[in-house]
């Protein structure tokens, strides 16, 4: 994992067409709040499309279960209550979208991603066990098991749940492992929700930009971000308090490597430059 770098206050910038406000952050990160159909075609540099967008199943009845749940204290998902059309985001190079399986007939050929929420365990309610991505690349199929089903969560906790459906942070950095997005490159999440994949690109070294048009959804992401981006600058300095003993160490074995063989002055820093 690449730890971030650059932790920065928060910057308020111009608003572009779409967006009522934007939030440039540290490592690369950039947020803005509007609607993604506007605001995407003015950005430039995007290298990868990863999104959980709206797919119109209407999450705060619970349809996707017995139809009787309503999840409580959690706003209603932007979108969701009609059915998604993909086509905005086809002419990207690299797209990687959930809930794919409720929008295949609009989707053209490419691969399937499928996340095990249950981690290989069996069926315990009346709720999907699995989600479906699809992936507009040649290649195999491949599974990633995480268990997040229902109070049944592995880790990915941090804050509470703030979105109906909130991804495990772990699974959208699959999701870039998976879209081979290397690191430094900028991922683009136009539905970006409660904000995990921001921190995936986060934690794996590469840059990201959210757009959420919900103003309380943007506003729970961002807070969210910030948090992971302030816990990065703990761990960033702590990090270079042990690189520094690392090579204060390292320079003593080979001076004292140096002494034992009976090198001169010259030999050792030869010595010292090839070891390095």
């Amino acid at each position: 994992m690449t730890a971030p770098t650059d932790i920065a206050t928060p910057t308020n910038c111009p608003a572009v067409s779409g967006s009522d406000h934007r939030l440039v952050l540290a490592c690369g990160v950039t947020l803005y709040r509007g609607d993604c159909l506007e605001i995407a075609p003015t950005l430039e540099g995007v290298d990868a499309i990863i999104s959980d967008p709206p797919y119109g199943i209407a999450h705060v009845k619970g349809t996707g279960g017995k139809g009787e749940h309503t999840r409580r204290n959690i706003k209603a998902i932007e979108g969701d209550d009609k059915p998604f059309d993909p086509s905005p985001w086809l002419a990207y190079e690299n797209v990687l979208i959930w809930g794919a399986d409720h929008y295949a007939q609009r989707l053209p050929r490419g691969r399937w991603l499928v996340w095990d929420k249950l981690d290989g365990l069996e069926s315990f309610d009346s709720f999907s066990d699995v989600e479906v991505a699809w992936h507009n690349r040649k290649g195999a199929a491949r599974i990633f098991r995480y268990m997040w089903k229902g109070i049944c969560q592995k880790g990915d906790k941090e804050g509470g749940r703030i979105h109906p459906t909130q991804k495990p942070v772990p699974l959208m950095a699959w999701c870039m492992d998976q879209a081979k997005v290397p690191a430094g490159a900028t991922v683009l999440d136009p539905y970006m929700g409660s904000g995990s994949t921001i921190i995936a690109a986060i934690r794996t070294g590469r840059k990201a930009i959210g757009i959420e048009k919900d103003p309380e959804h943007f506003a729970n992401a961002v807070e969210r971000i910030q948090r992971e981006l302030n816990q990065g600058d703990l761990f960033r300095s702590q990090n270079s308090c042990l690189t520094a003993r690392h090579r204060r160490m390292t320079t003593a074995r080979l001076r004292l490597r140096a002494m034992l063989a009976g090198l001169g002055t010259e030999q050792w820093s030869n010595q010292r430059r090839i070891e390095a």
